[in-house]
């Protein structure tokens, strides 16, 4: 479970408290106003929100519909159903894509990963097109496999019906939507996510230089898309990892392209400057051995699956209080990944994480006089 910037904001004026008449830690600012119709400040780590403004207004995504795009053609890499190296041949309707374009020739064939560079760095709505034909067999199939993929990534208030971003009444996403498909590309794809912080890509004589200016302005951003229509203004989403922390902003319905540049670069030093990650478990790290009854075992370790990430205003890292609950009395048999209970993570009263604890390795059912005894345990107990 993650937690909201509403808690979070709690959390912040919590800091400001006197304990033993010494200060623990300065107060937080409220999240800074910026030109945007929505934007949501995301944890890359945690998934945590640090601030937010309707996050969960329905929007038009304009060419942010490429991140969708990117994920599906990456996806499909990494099945093995397509190579960076497979020739695609563009078809006329790719090259008569309106808006921008990467300028591919009809007819032409074209790698996978000069198309990719092509939709990534110069946004190509004639790239995009070519490469939902040739993962899909047309951009219709292509789409229908975005709209999949945005219900298995958590994405409840998003809808696709085309691989470009151009504009169509069946074609909406929400900042937070945004946020986790962003996240869900970082984390899923390494390898291919270098891509998005290429400044400049030259195809057929013509070079193009990325549209995400951040990349200029600031070191630590290294992706991740922009987008733009006349009805769904300016838009941006941004990640930038500064030491071990990374965040993930995202602006919709700015009114110019500076502005949307500013408005990110607000939310991330904002983010940076007055929140901070920790990991508090490892995937797959014992955090307890509970007791077992009747088993050829007294106990079993207990772990997750994941790694265990909690983001706190700067400077509660020590404030943090875990708590194990197990989901009442262990009989034996147990089997390895069985579901025993949850680990949450509290800061002044308030969850910050909550996650479900796994058994780490199997326990057998233990021999008749072993659970004679436990069961004469259990009695006096």
């Amino acid at each position: 479970m993650t937690f909201s910037a509403r808690n979070l904001r709690y959390l912040a004026a919590a800091t400001f408290m006197l304990v033993s008449g010494s200060l623990l830690a300065s107060p937080i600012p409220s999240a800074p106003s910026v030109d945007a119709n929505s934007y949501v400040l995301m944890d890359f780590h945690s998934g945590g929100l640090l601030a937010d403004m309707e996050p969960d207004k329905s929007v038009e995504p304009a060419s942010i519909t490429k991140v969708m795009t990117g994920y599906v053609v990456f996806s499909a890499l990494e099945s093995g159903s397509i190579s960076l190296d497979d020739q695609v041949i563009v078809s006329e309707r790719a090259w008569r894509m309106p808006g921008s374009r990467m300028f591919v020739e009809v007819g032409r064939e074209v790698t996978v990963e000069d198309l990719l560079q092509g939709m990534i760095i110069q946004s190509g709505n004639d790239a995009s097109v070519a490469l939902a034909e040739h993962v899909a067999g047309s951009e219709a199939a292509f789409v229908d496999m975005m709209n999949q993929y945005t219900q298995q990534l958590g994405m409840e208030n998003t809808s696709y019906a085309n691989s470009t971003g151009l504009p169509d009444e069946n074609q909406y996403t929400t900042a937070y939507d945004t946020a986790l498909l962003a996240r869900a590309l970082i984390k899923d794809f390494p390898d291919y996510y270098d891509w998005y912080s290429e400044r400049e890509f030259t195809y057929n004589g013509i070079r193009q230089n990325n549209r995400n200016t951040l990349l200029w302005r600031d070191d630590s951003v290294d992706g991740i898309k922009t987008g733009h229509t006349r009805s769904a203004g300016y838009c941006l989403v941004t990640s930038a990892q500064r030491d071990d922390a990374r965040l993930v902003s995202v602006v919709m319905g700015s009114s110019s392209e500076r502005s949307r540049a500013d408005a990110s670069q607000t939310l991330l030093n904002y983010g940076f400057r007055f929140f901070e990650t920790h990991r508090l478990y490892a995937a797959g790290e014992s955090l307890a051995e509970e007791r077992v009854w009747g088993g050829a075992a007294d106990s079993v370790p207990l772990g997750l699956e994941e790694a265990l990430y909690v983001t706190v205003p700067r400077g509660r890292y020590n404030d943090l209080e875990p708590i194990m609950n197990i989901s009442g009395r262990l009989d034996a048999p147990i089997r390895e990944g069985d579901e025993l209970g949850t680990v949450r993570v509290s800061l002044d009263g308030e969850t910050v994480a909550e996650r479900p604890v796994f058994a780490k390795n199997d326990v057998a059912s233990g021999s008749l006089w072993r659970r004679l005894v436990d069961r004469v345990k259990l009695f006096f107990e």
